[in-house]
């Protein structure tokens, strides 16, 4: 068995701020996650995974998230996006009601195409000012979901996709933001087929999952079921949600940039309440018995 992994799931805007806050006070209680032997992220986790991997300092990557954005800044915007309610419905409603996941994805990444949203070239300039360059040298995994087939596809450094197009794809909200082209084919986020896909971290002896959003839009993709399949496999685990006072500073609109700076200081914050259960993980020493500790 492989040795640990940082997952790293979606959440919007504050996803990306809190999951910043969460690991920057992690590593000042001495429990640093950024020497992973894989990073996975999808979405929100996706931007944050790649800098992790990069090896951008946490300190500064938290200062960052605390500082308000020009109103002319690409990297964030001042408008805040919204995924309406009636989408978020639709999308559950076609994952229920099918019996095919990739399927149901496909009937997503169907109304992700039809969407009016703005250029890719936009959105691309967006997601290029958040990242390295190219692909960092250590080992790292970016999710997405095919928008025609519904397939789940990940990107790393061997795939030859540029880093920023990987990360667009992953983290292309349906109806929100445009679907990414690589290739003759597109991709929209890697949240659709599961918050975290937590599942591909399967072979890894200890894991640590960070994610934003806990429930899937169907049982096998949320983030519980997943880690409870890890740990029956053999894996130390660790699932780590927002607490309660995280979600308050989230609030309800996950892609709104007013709310970095409270959801990061509210990750921070929530690190000294887990940096026991998380340490309990990562820092084992043996394979012993596994299990889910509560996130």
């Amino acid at each position: 068995m492989r040795e640990r992994a940082l997952v790293l799931g979606g959440g919007g805007v504050t996803g990306v701020a809190w999951e910043i806050g969460l690991l920057h006070g992690l590593a000042e209680r001495g429990v640093d996650l950024t020497g992973a032997d894989l990073v996975l992220g999808s979405s929100a986790g996706s931007i944050v995974g790649a800098s992790v991997a990069a090896g951008r300092p946490l300190d500064v990557m938290y200062q960052g998230q605390l500082e308000a954005p020009a109103p002319e800044s690409e990297s964030a915007p001042a408008v805040a996006a919204s995924l309406g309610v009636a989408v978020i419905a639709r999308m559950i409603w076609v994952t229920v009601t099918s019996r095919d996941p990739a399927r149901a994805r496909a009937r997503i990444g169907k109304m992700a195409l039809a969407a009016d949203t703005e250029s890719e070239a936009d959105q691309r300039r967006v997601i290029a000012a958040r990242l390295p360059a190219e692909w960092p040298d250590r080992p790292l995994q970016v999710t997405a979901v095919d928008a025609g087939t519904g397939e789940l596809t990940v990107f790393d450094a061997a795939s030859g996709v540029p880093l920023v197009d990987a990360v667009g794809a992953s983290c292309a909200v349906p109806g929100v933001w445009p679907p990414v082209t690589i290739g003759e084919r597109r991709f929209i986020d890697g949240g659709i087929r599961s918050p975290a896909n937590a599942d591909l971290a399967k072979g890894y002896g200890q894991v640590v999952i960070v994610a934003p959003i806990i429930r899937g839009m169907s049982r096998q993709g949320g983030v519980r079921w997943q880690a409870a399949a890890l740990a029956a496999a053999g894996a130390r685990v660790a699932v780590i949600g927002p607490d309660a006072a995280a979600t308050a500073a989230i609030g309800r609109n996950v892609l709104d940039p007013a709310r970095r700076a409270p959801a990061a200081r509210a990750g921070y914050a929530q690190a000294s309440s887990v940096v026991e259960q998380v340490a309990a993980v990562w820092q084992a020493q043996d394979a012993g018995p596994k299990s889910v500790p509560p996130g």
